[in-house]
């Protein structure tokens, strides 16, 4: 019988006194560790490292804005809707082959990529590299926690953690690196060449896990969750572009919504859930997906539109842009210290103490003005950076521990998810504050401005560059000066709202695990319900 337990010192429940890890030598631990590092670095960077190509893409192929925008966004969608059935699969089937089927799927469409001329043919390609994504990324995670004994499991964790937050960031950077002398196609030929030393990597190193006894395929909920997650997904991508009221886009949110109703009542009845919901009334689990979904949601947000400022705003080219973020690339090497912190005083501590430090910087950046000196977006970024990285490692340690060995690929997949659907809410929620501000202000600020003016600077700040270069003279310079300040002001809104986002989940963290914060899930019979 299982019960589930309050957040302490060893960020556990007893499920912690179960996992024991595959027998390997410290080295081989080691190598492991470096391989399946490899395979998540490249799935991360490839869901932002397009951002800082996509001029370069609109020349190169001619896409629409609407296609650069899915070009983006395919990705995402098959990755956050396959990432819960793929961690039950590895857990069934062996975690080392569902890697590297992943590693091969991933390479063939990244190989493809580089020789495509045609918008919707790049669309298709990305879709079949996020399904590679999702086989690859809850797999990496579920080796970690297979392979390294629990008294080393925190520090690996944190590691990982490490990765999946630096990844990105590094991503744009060598993706800007690649722009200055190459063309797009080469940041694709640079993830096939990735891919095949992860694969090889892995071929040789990593050992074969599974659980057959205790995974659960539930195909039947696969199927709902893949319907509700992708649903949910492309209503909150495609919201912004086309109205909230669009629809699609409620049908998006009707089919969603309604799918995830579904799994849920299905999980709670079938005898062998692919995710028992109660397994959110487990402090730690519940604790943990909090922190990394909302930190997520503040992180990804603040990439794109702070990227957004130091191009358009402070003029810096995609490869400088790269180099800017690079703090929160140092910052995150705070994760394995954050791992065995939280092992001293306790997670929860480490945890919301890391979302208001991520707070502060976002409300540091929040201040930013039309002027604005790189030190003021280096103090912000890294005050940013500090406080993601300590809260990740323990975050992701609590979620992985709240399960059993056998469970560990649902565990990761529910990391994933956390992370990818914090990555999707942040860009909308943030993007769309930013949005609003901008053109709000702009139309405020610019009263005389004939109509079809306005509507045409009101669609990007490029585009009110674009229309104020045309203009020329007095009135065309005033344009840029008040579209420029518009910006700023939508961007200080949509920062101060995703500090508030981090705020709220830092006292949500310490509520969880106050002993009123939650209710345990009971007894849970193993092989049925968890």
């Amino acid at each position: 019988m299982i019960k589930g337990d309050k957040m302490h010192g060893h960020g556990a429940t007893d499920f912690d006194k179960r996992p024991t890890a595959v027998k390997l030598s410290k080295g081989r631990r080691r190598a492991v560790l470096a391989v399946v590092c490899l395979a998540l670095a490249l799935v991360m960077g490839m869901a932002v490292s397009l951002s800082v190509a996509l001029p370069d893409l609109a020349r190169g192929i001619g896409a629409s804005q609407a296609q650069l925008q899915w070009i983006v966004n395919a990705y995402a969608v098959v990755f956050a809707g396959l990432l819960l059935p793929v961690g039950a699969l590895g857990d069934r089937y062996g975690r080392k082959g569902v890697l590297l089927a992943g590693l091969v799927v991933f390479g063939v469409a990244s190989a493809g990529a580089v020789f495509v001329d045609s918008p919707g043919a790049l669309i298709a390609l990305r879709t079949v590299s996020g399904v590679g994504a999702a086989m690859i990324m809850p797999m990496t995670l579920s080796i970690v926690t297979s392979v390294f004994p629990p008294e080393e499991r925190a520090g690996a964790v944190g590691v990982w953690a490490g990765v999946a937050g630096a990844g990105t960031f590094v991503s744009l950077l060598v993706s800007g690196a690649l722009l200055e002398f190459f063309s797009w196609p080469s940041i694709f030929a640079l993830s096939v060449v990735l891919a095949a030393l992860a694969l090889v990597g892995t071929a040789a190193l990593v050992p074969t896990s599974k659980d057959p006894e205790h995974a659960s395929l539930d195909p039947a909920g696969a199927l709902l969750s893949v319907a509700g997650i992708s649903g949910v997904v492309f209503a909150i991508i495609e919201g912004p572009a086309h109205g909230w009221t669009d629809p699609l886009v409620v049908a998006g949110f009707v089919v969603g919504v309604l799918a995830l109703i579904a799994f849920v009542l299905w999980e709670f009845r079938t005898k062998r859930p692919m995710l028992d919901p109660r397994l959110f009334l487990v402090r730690p689990f519940a604790a943990g997906t909090l922190s990394i979904t909302m930190s997520h949601v503040a992180i990804f947000g603040l990439f794109f539109v702070a990227l957004q400022y130091l191009q358009q705003i402070l003029g810096y080219s995609p490869l400088v842009s790269g180099l800017a973020v690079l703090p929160m690339v140092a910052a995150f090497a705070l994760s394995p210290a954050a791992a065995h912190l939280s092992q001293r005083v306790g997670p929860a501590p480490v945890i919301a103490g890391g979302l208001a430090l991520g707070a502060a910087g976002l409300a540091v950046l929040s201040t930013l003005g039309v002027g604005s000196s790189y030190w003021h977006v280096l103090a912000g970024f890294a005050l940013a950076g500090a406080g993601m990285a300590l809260s990740a490692a323990p975050a992701t340690n609590a979620i992985v521990a709240s399960l059993p060995q056998g469970k560990q690929g649902v565990a990761s997949a529910v990391n994933d998810l956390s992370r990818e659907l914090g990555g999707v809410l942040g860009i909308a929620i943030l993007g769309s504050v930013l949005n609003a501000g901008y053109r709000s202000g702009l139309s405020d600020a610019a009263r005389g401005v004939p109509e079809e003016v306005l509507a045409r600077a009101q669609e990007s700040l490029a585009s009110a560059l674009g229309v104020a270069g045309r203009l020329g003279g007095g009135e065309g310079g005033r344009l840029a000066d008040v579209a420029r300040e518009a910006f700023v002001g939508g961007l200080s809104a949509s920062l101060l709202a995703g500090a508030v986002v981090l705020v709220l989940s830092a006292v949500g963290v310490l509520l969880l695990a106050s002993k009123g914060g939650a209710s345990d899930p009971g007894t849970v019979k193993e092989g049925e319900r968890v």
